[in-house]
């Protein structure tokens, strides 16, 4: 009896042969993705930003430096930019001092349950405003509404007195509600917002610079 000519596309051995080819691919394109990542991801230091390296997380130190935003023609997103240095609550932070106050500042962003109403970096809720780059918004900047509310001369300062009695500045039909934040648990939570705002987040939330625009044109979405 003839032997019958069978299709590629019907062998057995071929299709055992391309799904062992295509796991090995997979596997090591997924192990790759996953250095790269980490890279991308794994927080600076002070030496970096005393050199001018970028990079998508900076050291906690970023908190002594003026953090703006930009569009990159480039990327086609807004991308943070790192300046000169600036004083955070009056003084410069050391690297220990800086990455303490910045833990500080994220586990009371956690026992306060701040996701609960506001979105970190894409999580959260959107019940209030996003604050992953609430440092940057104007209205705490340079005689705004919220620092002229509060009395306050810098953002940081504002934004502490804010976070430690938001009863006491109306600025939102939802109002936050006194979440008995100290005035150390205050500092660390502006710290936490001051370096959340440089990461670089591939351009999230879109079109902040225009939300600034637009508020220097005569209207807030802030608080």
């Amino acid at each position: 009896m003839a032997k019958e000519n069978l299709s590629v596309w019907t062998s057995i051995p071929f299709w055992r042969r391309s799904a062992a080819w295509v796991t090995g691919f997979a596997s090591i394109l997924l192990i790759w993705l996953t250095f790269d990542t980490l890279g991308q991801i794994s927080m600076g230091t002070d030496a970096d930003l005393k050199a001018g390296t970028a990079k998508r997380v900076p050291g906690p130190t970023v908190i002594n430096y003026k953090i703006g935003y930009e569009m990159s023609t480039k990327r086609g997103h807004e991308v943070p930019t790192i300046g000169e240095k600036q004083p955070f609550f009056g003084k410069e932070w050391s690297e220990k001092e800086a990455a303490d106050l910045l833990h500080l500042g994220k586990l009371t962003s956690q026992a306060k349950n701040c996701m609960n109403c506001h979105t970190l970096l894409g999580n959260g809720a959107y019940y209030a405003p996003d604050l992953t780059k609430a440092w940057l918004d104007p209205a705490w900047k340079d005689g705004g509404p919220m620092q002229g509310m509060t009395g306050k001369s810098t953002t940081e300062e504002a934004m502490a007195e804010f976070l430690q009695h938001p009863s006491q500045y109306p600025t939102h039909a939802r109002m936050m509600p006194n979440l008995g934040i100290t005035a150390d648990e205050a500092k660390g939570l502006v710290a936490f917002l001051k370096h959340m705002s440089s990461i670089d987040t591939n351009g999230f939330p879109r079109n902040f610079s225009k939300t600034v625009d637009q508020f220097k044109a005569g209207g807030s979405n802030a608080h």
